[in-house]
């Protein structure tokens, strides 16, 4: 698989208009979810999951009881590509925000 191109600065701040819910920290697309508990926290990542074995992207991840607090980079292509919006976008609709 052929590795995505970076996306620039600009780019990156209109895809972020459309998910205010995420921010760029670290040179990373980040967000917290946050659940009622810890099962719908782990339902969540095991979805997600699925979804990333499917991109063959895999986030950098960390849940702590209903916490999830997601990082999201390329790191062969070294940035944030489409593919971090993608999974990120799929994130959202699976955490139903």
């Amino acid at each position: 698989m052929s590795r995505p191109p970076l996306l620039s600065e600009n780019e990156v701040r209109a895809r972020l208009a459309t998910h205010p819910a995420w921010t760029i920290r670290d040179g990373c697309l980040q967000r917290e979810f946050r659940f009622a508990g810890f099962s719908e926290a782990f339902g969540f990542m095991a979805r997600a999951a699925l979804f990333a074995e499917k991109l063959d992207h895999h986030p950098d991840w960390s849940n702590v009881f209903n916490r999830v607090v997601v990082s999201l980079q390329t790191h062969d292509a070294g940035g944030v590509t489409d593919l971090d919006f993608r999974l990120a976008a799929e994130m959202d609709r699976i955490a139903g925000s």
